[in-house]
C-alpha cells in the first residue's frame, strides 16, 4: 500500500509538472497579446476572440475527453496532451493571423482539459487524501504561470514577443519526458457512466459558474478600470497586473492549506467557509474597499480549487466512477468564466463595477443557500 500511495504522489507531482510547463504560454499571452496584437497579425477585436476561444472549446470537451480518458489511460492523455501544448506554445510564436492563432488556441483549449482531467483522476485515486492532494497539485500548476508572467515579460522586451513564445515552446516539451514517466491509474471497479460536459447543473455546478463569471470576468475586466479612477492609467495597469497575479499566488498557497484542512473536518463546511469568504470580497470591492476586497477573493478563490472537487469525492460511493461528476463541475466553471468578460464588457456599459460585484455578490449567497438547503437530498 505504501509504495502505490508513493507512486500515487509521483503521479499527482507529475501530471501537475505537465500543466505548470504547458501554462507557460498561455498564462503569458494574456498579458502579451492585447499590447503585441499588430505581432501576431491580429486587430484588436480579434484579441478577444482569442483570449475565450479555449474557454468555450473546453466547455463541450469535457464530457468527450473524460470517456476518452476512461477508454485509453491517463498517461497516454497526458502524453498527447504534452505534444499538444508545445504544439500550441510553439504556434503562438511563428503563427500569423487569426487562422493560425485561433487554430492554436483550440488546441490549446483540448490541452488544458485533458490536463484537469488527468490531475484529478489520479489525486481521486485516494478519495481519504482528496483535498490534499488536489491542493498540492494546484501548487504546482501555479508555478508555469507565476514564473511565465515574470520572465516571461523580461523576455518579450528583450528578444520581442513572437521570439519569447518560440524559446518558451522549449522548456514546454520537457513536459512529453515527463509525461512518459507517469504511472498508470490504479486499477479499480468503478461504474463508469456518460459523463457529458454541460448536463444539467448540480446546485454546487451553479457555484462555480458563478466563481467562474465573477473572478475571472467582472473583476478581471473591470480591476484596472476601478484602479485608474485614483492612478495614472500605467500605474492602474501594473495594480491590476499585480492583483490579477493573485489569482495564481492565491492558489498556490491556498489549494494545498484549505485541502489538507478539509480532509481533516470535512470537505463541506471548509467549502461553505472559503465560498462565504469569497463573496465577502465581492461585496468590499463593491463598497469601495478595493484591494482588501480583491485580496481576500483571490485568496479563497483559490481554496475552492481543491475544496469543490473534494465536496464532490466525498459525496460519492467508494465504486462510483468521480470524472463525470468533476467533468461537469470544471465544464461549468469554465462556461462561467467564458461568459463573464463577454457580458461584463457590455454591463459595464450601463452600470458601474461596483454594482456588478455588489450582483454577483447577491447572486452567489442565494446560489450557496440554494446549494446548503438541497445537499442533503
Amino acid at each position: 500500500m505504501t509504495e502505490e500511495m508513493n507512486s500515487g504522489w509521483r503521479a499527482i507531482i507529475g501530471s501537475s509538472s505537465i500543466m505548470s510547463l504547458a501554462l507557460l504560454g498561455d498564462a503569458l499571452l494574456y498579458a502579451v497579446l492585447p499590447a503585441y496584437a499588430e505581432d501576431f497579425g491580429l486587430t484588436l477585436p480579434w484579441v478577444g476572440v482569442m483570449l475565450s476561444a479555449n474557454r468555450f472549446v473546453r466547455v463541450f470537451a469535457y464530457g468527450l475527453l473524460a470517456q476518452l480518458t476512461q477508454m485509453v489511460g491517463v498517461r497516454r492523455m497526458c502524453m498527447l496532451a504534452a505534444v499538444m501544448a508545445t504544439g500550441s506554445t510553439a504556434l503562438y510564436g511563428f503563427g500569423q493571423g487569426p487562422a493560425v492563432i485561433l487554430f492554436a488556441r483550440v488546441l490549446w483549449g483540448l490541452t488544458y482539459a485533458v490536463l484537469v482531467l488527468a490531475t484529478l483522476s489520479y489525486a481521486v485515486e485516494y478519495r481519504s487524501q482528496i483535498g490534499t492532494r488536489v491542493g498540492v497539485g494546484q501548487a504546482i500548476q501555479r508555478v508555469g504561470p507565476i514564473l511565465a508572467l515574470f520572465g516571461g515579460a523580461w523576455l518579450v522586451g528583450t528578444v520581442g514577443p513572437n521570439t519569447t513564445f518560440v524559446l518558451l515552446a522549449i522548456p514546454t516539451a520537457l513536459s512529453l519526458v515527463i509525461a512518459f514517466n507517469l504511472p498508470k491509474v490504479r486499477a479499480g471497479a468503478t461504474r463508469r457512466s456518460r459523463p457529458p460536459s454541460l448536463a444539467r447543473p448540480k446546485p454546487i455546478d451553479l457555484v462555480y459558474f458563478l466563481q467562474g463569471f465573477g473572478v475571472d470576468g467582472v473583476f478581471a475586466v473591470s480591476i484596472t478600470l476601478i484602479c485608474a479612477r485614483h492612478a495614472p492609467l500605467s500605474e492602474a495597469v501594473l495594480s491590476g497586473s499585480a492583483l490579477l497575479a493573485m489569482r495564481h499566488f492565491g492558489e498556490a498557497i491556498a489549494a494545498p492549506l484549505f485541502g489538507w484542512i478539509a480532509d481533516r473536518v470535512g470537505a463541506r463546511k471548509v467549502f461553505v467557509a472559503a465560498a462565504f469568504l469569497t463573496t465577502s470580497g465581492f461585496i468590499l470591492v463593491a463598497i469601495g474597499v478595493t484591494v482588501s476586497g480583491a485580496l481576500i477573493m483571490l485568496i479563497f478563490r483559490g481554496a475552492l480549487a481543491s475544496l469543490g472537487p473534494a465536496v464532490i469525492t466525498q459525496g460519492l460511493a467508494v465504486d462510483d466512477d468521480a470524472i463525470g461528476p468533476l467533468a461537469r463541475m470544471q465544464a461549468w466553471r469554465d462556461f462561467g468564466a467564458a461568459l463573464g468578460p463577454l457580458a461584463t464588457g457590455v454591463l459595464l456599459t450601463i452600470v458601474t463595477a461596483e454594482l456588478l460585484h455588489a450582483g454577483v455578490a447577491a447572486v452567489l449567497l442565494l446560489a450557496l443557500a440554494y446549494w446548503l438547503a438541497t445537499a442533503d437530498r
